[in-house]
């Protein structure tokens, strides 16, 4: 009978934590299902964004990632072949699958998009399909590159737009610029336009209220990050060169040689992710949607559109988490 009891405590336990479809079809899980999608290869931050989300497996569900081109970093093979990199550094690469997405703008793909084979259609036809699936929770996109991707999946199918939540690591709001933002300004409108429930995360360049605060110093990657992360058996040549069997040496790696050779750096993309895992690391403000125009924003005060803004980012303890995070990894669960 007492080992009926523990069998049978157990089970519920197992029941309540584990993901789970129920009779309708509808997917059940106490994980954030999630998207990433990146310009991997831009700098630094990207990776280490992929990294903290991969890590977090107790946090996110993680139905895949998807890769667009911006202007750093090369053409849209390079961004694919730096975020498998890092899912491989990982120990995923078995089970998270990346997707090519967009090289050019919204305007430049969207006249296209009914054409099987239309530029990004991999990354936008996998959030299609993975938005389209029954769940009792929203699908969260998180873009922390260029919104081409996210855009063009809103248009080529519509029917997603309530089932899905995007955060979007982007502009500097109320100013103009930044460079996810200047990279495609075609794929905000039929977003901001829409219905869509929209977020957008502060980047402010030299702002305290800014991702652009959240910063990490080359002295404590090299002292805290080296040997973390799952070891590898099959090394992974790194982007300046060099081999890997684990992540916490490539993310020194990429320190060290980033370009002009800085003694700190923002970790933007990483920021964003943090804030959806725990949104008391920054302050969460709704507001009516304003356009942009001419290039500046425009506020409309009367416009029943509403949309969030993230700023005012709690540095210390998004720091304190993602190097917990990078030392106590949990990988998610097969699927």
């Amino acid at each position: 009978m007492k080992y009926f009891r523990l069998l049978l405590c157990a089970l519920l336990i197992f029941s309540y934590c584990a993901k789970d479809e129920s009779n309708d079809g509808h997917v059940k899980s106490d994980a954030i299902r999630i998207i990433l999608d990146t310009d991997a290869n831009n700098e630094l931050d990207d990776q280490h964004a992929i990294a903290y989300m991969l890590f977090n497996g107790q946090t996110f569900d993680v139905e895949g990632i998807t890769v667009n081109r911006t202007r750093n970093g090369g053409d849209i093979n390079e961004h694919f072949k730096e975020a498998e990199r890092i899912v491989k550094l990982c120990g995923l690469h078995n089970q998270i699958k990346v997707y090519k997405g967009a090289s050019g703008s919204y305007d430049e793909i969207v006249k296209n998009i009914d054409k099987p084979d239309f530029d990004g259609h991999e990354a936008v036809n996998f959030i299609i399909e993975q938005a389209k699936i029954p769940s009792d929770d929203k699908l969260v996109l998180l873009p922390v590159g260029k919104l081409t991707n996210i855009a063009l999946a809103l248009k080529k199918d519509p029917s997603i737009i309530p089932n899905v939540r995007i955060v979007w690591l982007g502009t500097n709001y109320p100013d103009p610029g930044e460079y996810n933002f200047v990279n495609d300004i075609s794929s905000l409108y039929p977003i901001i336009e829409s219905d869509v429930e929209f977020e957008m995360v502060m980047v402010r360049y030299g702002k305290p209220s800014g991702t652009d605060a959240v910063k990490a110093y080359l002295s404590d990657f090299q002292e805290k990050m080296p040997g973390l992360g799952p070891q590898i058996s099959e090394p992974v040549t790194g982007r300046h060169g060099g081999t890997f069997t684990n992540f916490g040496d490539y993310s020194v790696d990429l320190f060290e040689k980033f370009r002009g050779s800085p003694t700190s750096r923002p970790l933007f993309d990483m920021a964003a992710v943090a804030i959806v895992k725990n949104p008391d690391w920054a302050d969460r403000v709704v507001m009516n949607a304003p356009k942009f125009e001419d290039g500046k924003w425009i506020e409309q005060p009367d416009n029943p559109r509403e949309i969030v803004i993230w700023e005012n980012f709690d540095r210390e303890n998004i720091m304190k988490d993602f190097y917990k995070t990078m030392q106590q990894y949990h990988l998610p669960e097969h699927k």
